[in-house]
């Protein structure tokens, strides 16, 4: 049986456990790094604090973090009537798909969105704001660009102003649903990590929250840090609801790569630490590309779900080949920043290609990302929730931390 029959007989309940509402994490603590951490090693567990984390990694390893930036993506009108809509944006359109370039669009642009309240909201409205900014006083309206598809066409009538100031200007935290109330003003730097750069994600990613200044500089003091950019989508909230879990359907998620970050890949052997699931996500996905270019099978950076089970391959080259491949076609190109995306499905049974160790929160039950963490540790994962659990770890976004060394 190849792994993708096994994998279609996954029994989901076994990815399950009891999550009482009161160990989901609100708010977050009033200081980021007095989280508590669960190291896992090899099957051995210890319980410590965040700001102790420098002492538990690997001699010698290097952090790969992402630096995608939170946009406030929840945006609210109110019509006429009165009634209330909220669209939350999910992906642009036009003028481009890269959510980068889409964020500095002027004057227009249009993006796949959801929408609350959506019945109050008639194909033919026209929702506006006013704002009173240093350029004076703006306009923003919205309008359905493809009413049955959520496409929303957003105008506004001043082009010295990017799209990311509207959004700036108009939109709330898009806090996770699992927290069940509204954004508040804390949660503006504390849904988003101390290193975050690059605007376009939905969600943050969650595993960096925990990092301080002070800690990042202790690290960086035997330890080499690197980035790369990953934009969260919504889609990493959505519970696996298919019997099979193959037919679960994949967020994807753009990643952009700088090539510093691969001619490090390409040239060290240190083992590598990932922030999050979605840096793990990224470097696994870009490994892929790699073996793509070696065989010749793509030049364009796009992996999806299952690519890496499909193929049967007899003999993977090294991480440092791969991200050597990588390199060289960046070279050929004449492009300084890698730019992909990804839909990779990381389930048990999958072999990790560049990621030695993981810093990542507790996650939801029967998700992908549980699915994530029991390929990366085993069965084991279930001793390390029941760990927390009898622990009182906080769970979920601002819940507490883990280190997974397996």
């Amino acid at each position: 049986m190849n792994l993708l029959e096994k994998a279609s007989q996954i029994d989901l309940n076994k990815y399950q456990y009891e999550l009482p509402e009161e160990r989901i994490a609100k708010f977050p603590l009033e200081k980021r790094d007095h989280s508590q951490l669960l190291v896992y090693q090899k099957g051995n567990i210890q319980h410590q604090h965040f700001y102790d984390i420098k002492s538990h990694l690997p001699e010698n390893s290097s952090l790969i973090f992402n630096n995608t930036k939170v946009i406030p993506a929840r945006i609210h009108f109110q019509k006429q009537s009165g009634a209330k809509i909220e669209i939350f944006l999910l992906s642009p359109l036009e003028p481009t798909p890269e959510v980068a370039q889409a964020m500095l669009a002027k004057k227009k642009c249009i993006w796949h969105c959801m929408v609350g309240n959506r019945k109050r909201w008639k194909i033919q409205d026209q929702l506006e704001r006013f704002f009173e900014t240093e350029y004076g006083k703006i306009q923003v309206t919205a309008t359905y660009a493809d009413y049955e598809q959520n496409h929303i066409q957003f105008e506004w009538d001043n082009d010295a102003v990017p799209f990311v100031e509207i959004v700036e200007l108009m939109g709330t935290t898009p806090l996770p649903p699992y927290l069940n109330r509204t954004a508040t003003d804390e949660d503006k730097p504390r849904y988003q990590t101390v290193y975050s750069k690059n605007e376009g994600a939905v969600a943050a990613p969650t595993a960096g929250l925990h990092f301080t200044d002070t800690i990042l500089k202790d690290i960086q003091k035997s330890h080499s840090i690197h980035e790369l950019t990953l934009h969260v989508g919504a889609g990493t909230f959505q519970p696996i609801k298919a019997e099979n879990v193959l037919e679960h359907d994949m967020h994807c998620e753009q990643i952009q790569i700088d090539k510093s970050t691969i001619e490090f890949l390409a040239q060290s052997e240190n083992p590598i630490t990932a922030v999050g699931t979605t840096s793990i996500r990224s470097l696994e996905s870009a490994y892929w590309f790699g073996v793509q270019l070696i065989n010749k099978e793509a030049r364009t950076f796009h992996i999806t779900k299952l690519y890496p089970y499909e193929k049967g391959f007899d003999e993977l080259p090294r991480r440092k080949e791969s991200f050597q491949a990588i390199l060289n076609y960046m070279k050929a190109e004449n492009v300084e920043s890698l730019h992909g995306d990804t839909e990779i499905f990381i389930f048990p049974g999958y072999e990790f290609q560049v990621v030695n160790g993981l810093i990542t929160n507790f996650h939801q039950p029967e998700s992908t990302l549980i699915l994530l963490i029991a390929a990366f540790i085993g069965e084991k994962w279930q001793k390390v929730y029941d760990e927390a659990l009898k622990n009182d770890y906080r769970f979920l976004s601002y819940g507490d931390s883990s280190l997974l060394l397996p």
